[in-house]
């Protein structure tokens, strides 16, 4: 009888993870650990270093989850969107009126992180089944208007066991919520994973 619990038990778990690289859980990893970590939103403009700069670590938003969970694997996305940005700068939208980049805004807001993941064919479908949604992957929302919102899914499961969780930040600091599909989904991506 333990044994065949145990067999049960490893497929089920084997079959979690199927789909899932070790890249992806240690993403994963990297956002769920910080929701350990005292956050307030603080949306404010600050001057960082480059690369690898940050805001203050008691402060951020939600791109700032995406940026900080990628660094834990080795991703600077400061670095990697400004050197696209500097590439091809028409190709990223026009909405904060700039006429270049800026290494210490451009990674944090989420049109541009979109245009990033696209230009480097990371876009996955936009769905409404979670288990199009793998641990690793970075999803999009528009929360109405222009406000758009980006976090983590993880692959630890809603209560319902029907889809992943998230870490993001919404205005409540570093937090993992049950909520993929609370907001119109504008963008589903995998990127360097």
């Amino acid at each position: 009888m333990k044994k065949e619990l145990l067999i049960i038990l490893f497929l089920t778990i084997n079959l979690c993870f199927a789909q899932t690289s070790t890249e992806q859980i240690e993403l994963s990893d990297s956002a769920l650990e910080l929701t350990k970590q005292d956050v307030i939103y603080d949306p404010s403009y600050f001057s960082i270093d480059y690369p690898n700069g940050d805001v203050p670590s008691g402060k951020g938003v939600c791109t700032d989850v995406v940026i900080r969970a990628y660094r834990k694997i080795g991703i600077d996305l400061q670095k990697e969107v400004h050197i696209d940005m500097k590439s091809d700068f028409s190709s990223y939208p026009k909405i904060w009126g700039l006429k270049t980049t800026d290494k210490n805004i451009d990674h944090r807001r989420v049109p541009n992180l979109m245009t990033f993941f696209k230009r480097k064919g990371a876009e996955k479908n936009i769905s409404q089944s979670g288990e199009d949604y793998l641990a690793g992957d970075i999803v999009c929302w528009n929360l109405g208007g222009a406000i758009t919102h980006i976090g983590i899914v993880v692959y630890k499961k809603s209560k319902d066991g029907k889809r992943n969780l998230i870490v993001h930040n919404i205005g409540g600091g570093q937090v993992l919520e049950d909520c993929l599909f609370d907001y119109r989904i504008i963008g589903h991506y995998r990127y360097g994973i």
